[in-house]
C-alpha cells in the first residue's frame, strides 16, 4: 500500500486513519485466530506425523527467543529491540511500522503431540518448530484378510 509522507487529500487521510483505528480495536477471534496485530506472524499446519509451526521473526537473535511447551500449550516469547536513531540525535521519523517490544504468542497443541520430540530451528528470519505426533496416535492402515 502506498502512503504519502505528506498527504494532500485530508479526507482520504482521515478515512485511512479511521480504518486503522477500527482494525486496532478489532479483537474478535475467528476459527483462524486473531486476524491482526500478532508478532511474530505465524503459520501452523499439520501432517499425519507432525505439527509444523512457522514464526516469521526477522532480525531476532535465536538465543533470545524463549520456546516452551507446558500443559499442551506451545509458547513463544522474546523481545525485539527498536532500530531507530537515538532520541538525542536530530532525526525526524516519518513512518515507523516495524514492531519493537516484548512479544508472546501461544498455540494450543493437539492431545497427540509428543512434547519430548520437538525440533526448533531459526534460519533467515523464520523460526520453524516441528512437533512429532505420538506413534500410537498416528493413523495406520490395517489389512483385512
Amino acid at each position: 500500500m502506498y502512503r504519502s509522507l505528506f498527504p494532500r487529500d485530508v479526507f482520504a487521510e482521515m478515512d485511512r486513519l479511521q480504518r486503522e483505528v477500527q482494525q486496532a480495536f478489532e479483537l474478535s477471534p475467528s476459527i483462524r485466530g486473531f486476524g491482526r496485530g500478532g508478532f511474530p506472524a505465524m503459520n501452523v499446519g499439520s501432517t499425519p506425523g507432525s505439527l509444523e509451526v512457522y514464526a516469521f521473526a526477522p532480525g531476532l537473535d535465536p538465543a533470545s527467543i524463549d520456546v516452551q511447551i507446558e500443559k499442551g500449550v506451545l509458547s513463544l516469547a522474546g523481545e525485539r529491540r527498536p532500530r531507530l536513531p537515538g532520541r538525542d540525535e536530530k532525526v525526524t521519523v516519518h513512518i515507523d511500522e516495524r514492531f519493537a517490544g516484548k512479544f508472546r504468542r501461544v498455540v494450543t497443541l493437539p492431545d497427540d503431540i509428543d512434547a519430548e520430540a520437538v525440533d526448533a530451528r531459526y534460519r533467515d528470519g523464520v523460526l520453524h518448530i516441528s512437533l512429532k505426533r505420538r506413534e500410537a496416535a498416528r493413523p495406520r492402515r490395517i489389512d483385512v484378510q
